[in-house]
């Protein structure tokens, strides 16, 4: 095997000289250079480094080792060579995990201080604001104040959606679990996304950590599940992430899946009871209160409980919305918000608009044509069905693993309470969501008391849990694989549901032609429950081809989302595409999508990995 023996910044600087043609500072197929370079191997002879995907392995080997301090290493012509089936999957595990583990101890929150989205806190300390019973985060970031551009604030014992508000002009971070041993204070870990997702978020979480357990992190997975019981414990539920704005809103519930997988690692008896405690919290203290997220009609549905206008969102994003308010009182728009948001504007329109816009962002799908406008109103089909997983693992975990009986709470649980649940849940969602004319699965408006004609991904989802009857799951992939199945796997939904789009009606990020891994990865699992191996096999292929494919073109792209219907990360809709603005070397990917490409690997049949590695179109395949 050829060896290189390479002084890398001379290297580098004629690689990217000669190669990076648009001087983007990586080496993609948009580069004019001959995509032909020069090394000298250790034995002497001369080696021509020829291809897009090599030259950019060869950048990429360069800069690893540059991050480590090296001034000159030896490259195995193996490492440029690597099939990119293998190459992907090495550098999620052994590099974009590391890139994406955070912590909130001193050398943790050094870095959350230096997050874009700090930026108009330069001239102020960063709040880190922290529980009202924590006493150990709060004397810990007391001693930090010294040390670190931090101010600690801790948070009253009842937080109302008021004082959440009162935040909004001097936003901060919400402290995470802290561990003290041998003296020493240490920061729970866990994984953000990516990019400018520079913090624990809800539901990403969990299907990051479905990627972590397969490439064998069980501790750092274990982990996040200690930082959910801590929110939930501390802040009243699994936050939509751990900044003060979102102290109101939670996220899609997977806190269950989470504990379950974990512990079918570790078989620590101990963690899971106290976690199993913790989930049945909030299963009751989020999920089931009548008025809130639990409706009239026995489902559920999201419900941010913020005031205002969301703080979070870029300057001019309701700017549309806004206009002819602020026209009708003669004032900009500037100064309508700072009135609307100080009390001195009544608008009973923009309350209802912006609880709406609230919630979508609390349902994870921010944002969709499915939804906007009238998400506190739907009983989303894919929230009803995480709660029938939540009630269907409370039942089985209590018979298999607690001898039918639990106590949390102060109650007495067997599993027969759970499996009634369930069960009633199941027939609910079958009266409601199911549509049998279409054979899809559709959310319920239960202030309008009408089913949605909007056809999206999550149709799939009560595959997910076994939900559905073997009947209802032939029916619906037979109806919905058609509608939905695109070149690079499953669109958030189809064009007829988006709708056409416009400069006044601009297209939605969860919504066709885009394709999200959460989705892919439930339906994957979905279609496997009910013996679709080969439906399963084929968009798993689509989906990792995509990611390969746009990866070996894009100098190791790994993006928040892709178009599946052209098969590439260059979406086109609000908010762009987190992952694609890096120099040299992605050192993340993104969180979910990494996870995507690890689960994915691990259920693909083997015929279909070489396939995969010669870059064999999906079309010549199935």
């Amino acid at each position: 095997m050829k060896v290189f023996n390479l002084q890398i910044e001379d290297t580098l600087s004629r690689l990217l000289l000669q190669e990076d043609t648009d001087g983007d500072k990586k080496i993609t197929i948009e580069d004019k250079g001959p995509k032909a370079f020069d090394l000298i191997s250790e034995d002497g002879t001369k080696h021509v480094i020829k291809g897009t995907y090599q030259l950019s392995n060869l950048l990429q080997e360069l800069v690893i080792a540059k991050y480590d301090g090296k001034t000159s290493v030896k490259i195995p012509l193996n490492k440029i060579d690597e099939p990119p089936v293998s190459r992907i999957s090495r550098m999620i595990r052994d590099f974009y995990w590391k890139g994406l583990t955070r912590s909130m101890d001193a050398q943790g929150v050094e870095k959350l201080i230096s997050d874009t989205k700090n930026e108009s806190l330069t001239a102020e300390k960063l709040p880190i604001y922290i529980p009202f019973q924590d006493d150990l985060a709060f004397n810990y970031y007391k001693t930090l104040e010294t040390k670190l551009n931090i101010n600690a604030a801790k948070l009253p014992e009842v937080i109302s959606p008021e004082f959440v508000k009162s935040l909004n002009d001097k936003p901060g971070i919400l402290s995470l679990k802290l561990e003290k041993e041998n003296g020493e204070i240490k920061g729970v870990p866990f994984v953000v996304p990516g990019g400018r997702f520079n913090e624990m978020y809800g539901w990403d979480s969990y299907f990051e950590s479905v990627g972590l357990l397969v490439d064998g992190k069980v501790d750092l997975a274990k982990a996040m599940a200690d930082n959910f019981q801590y929110e939930i414990e501390h802040y009243g539920k699994i936050l939509n992430a751990n900044r003060s704005y979102y102290l109101t809103r939670t996220q899609p519930p997977f806190y269950t899946s989470l504990i379950r997988e974990v512990f079918e690692i570790t078989n620590d008896k101990n963690w899971l009871k106290s976690h199993l405690k913790t989930a049945i919290k909030e299963y009751e203290s989020v999920w089931m209160v009548k008025g809130k997220r639990l409706t009239e009609n026995g489902l559920n549905r999201y419900l941010a409980e913020g005031l205002g206008i969301p703080p979070e969102c870029e300057e001019g994003h309701y700017d549309a919305v806004l206009k002819p308010f602020a026209a009708e009182v003669n004032c900009s728009i500037e100064d309508y918000i700072t009135k609307y948001q100080k009390g001195e504007l009544q608008n009973d329109f923009l309350d209802t608009y912006f609880l709406h816009d609230r919630t979508v962002r609390e349902s994870g799908h921010d944002t969709s044509y499915r939804i906007e406008g009238n998400c506190a109103d739907l009983n989303l089909v894919e929230l009803n069905v995480l709660l029938y997983k939540y009630e269907l693992d409370f039942a089985e975990l209590i018979k298999n693993v607690f001898d039918d009986s639990f106590n949390a709470n102060s109650n007495s649980y067997t599993s027969s309470y759970w499996f009634k649940k369930a069960d009633n849940r199941k027939q609910l969602v079958n009266t409601f969501c199911w549509n049998a004319d279409l054979g899809l699965y559709v959310d319920y408006n239960h202030v309008t008391k009408t089913q949605s004609t909007f056809v999206a991904a999550t149709t799939f989802t009560p595959l997910w849990c076994n939900l559905a009857s073997k009947e209802q799951a032939t029916v619906l992939v037979k109806n919905a694989l058609p509608l939905l199945k695109e070149k690079g796997g499953i669109a958030g939904s189809t064009k007829a549901s988006r709708g056409d789009i416009s400069e006044e009606r601009p297209a939605r990020q969860w919504d066709y032609p885009n394709g999200w891994a959460p989705h892919q990865m439930m339906i994957w699992k979905g279609l496997i429950n009910y013996g679709f191996n080969k439906e399963a096999q084929e968009l798993i292929y689509r989906w990792l081809f995509m990611i390969i494919k746009n990866a070996v073109d894009y100098n190791g792209t790994i993006p928040e989302k892709y178009d599946v219907v052209e098969a590439t990360h260059k979406v086109f809709a609000e908010y762009g595409n987190v992952g694609t603005d890096f120099e040299y070397i992605s050192q993340e990917g993104f969180g979910w999508m990494n996870a995507s490409y690890q689960y994915g690997l691990s259920l693909l049949e083997n015929r279909y990995i070489q396939n995969l590695n010669k870059l064999i179109e999906p079309e010549k395949i199935f």
